[in-house]
């Protein structure tokens, strides 16, 4: 219609009109937090003239819906951009980088790193929390000493619970960038959010004194989920 190239690897192509002026009401939609957001607002209209495609073309798209969702692909995304943003922000021993799939991966961060100075857990999570590819609606960014898997929730979870004193390892900022889809802002405001930085490492100060860990051996756990793996972990043993 238009005479304008089409890319040679392109699924599907839809030439048409968009005209000055030509609105129609659209939303609210499903957003990738779980909920309806942005109400419903008047947005420009395409005219579609004509529809071309490949031979069973590949539509890619997610239904923005309650995590885990079709979107799940972006933690792993998001979390290699964190990782190369940190270090170029001159943070060391960044040992892992996980954009917690329940988070809709922007909104729960947990960083693994290896402590070398006093001070190093904290700068971790605060830089974490506003690198570029993680300040858009941050909610929760924990940090981890490099013994736990940033991967494993339940190992996060326990280092929370174990080595975070909410007295002094908590720390709330507020005013960050945030956004209409955020449930938690009202409409017609700012929008701003807070967050909340969670520092889950061994004090700095007790890493000589801390606890040791009790841990099973590979062995004796591959022992005990042989044989009870069904019933104690759910897991299927076949």
């Amino acid at each position: 219609m238009t005479g304008l190239p089409i890319p040679a690897t392109a699924e599907i192509a839809l030439e048409g009109e968009c005209a000055p002026g030509d609105l129609l009401p659209e939303g609210p939609y499903g957003e990738w937090p779980g909920y309806h957001a942005s109400g419903s607002l008047p947005c420009p209209v395409f005219r579609v003239k004509a529809v071309y495609h490949r031979k069973n073309p590949i539509l890619h798209l997610y239904v923005g819906h309650r995590p885990p969702a079709e979107h799940l692909y972006r933690s792993y995304i998001r979390s290699a951009l964190l990782w190369d943003e940190m270090e170029a922000a001159g943070v060391p021993e960044v040992k892992g980088v996980w954009c917690h799939e329940a988070g809709s991966t922007r909104l729960i961060n947990i960083i693994s790193i290896k402590q070398r100075y006093a001070g190093h857990s904290r700068q971790a999570a605060l830089i974490a929390s506003q690198c570029h590819s993680a300040a858009y609606m941050n909610r929760f960014t924990i940090v981890v000493d490099d013994d736990v898997d940033p991967f494993d929730t339940n190992a996060v979870l326990w280092a929370m619970a174990t080595r975070c004193d909410p007295k002094t390892n908590l720390v709330i900022l507020d005013r960050c960038w945030s956004s209409k889809l955020d449930p938690l802002v009202t409409p017609g405001e700012v929008p701003f959010n807070s967050r909340a930085i969670i520092d889950a490492c061994r004090p700095w100060e007790k890493l000589g004194q801390f606890p040791k860990v009790t841990e099973r051996t590979p062995e004796y756990k591959a022992e005990i989920i042989k044989k009870w793996g069904d019933k104690i972990f759910a897991i299927d043993k076949t």
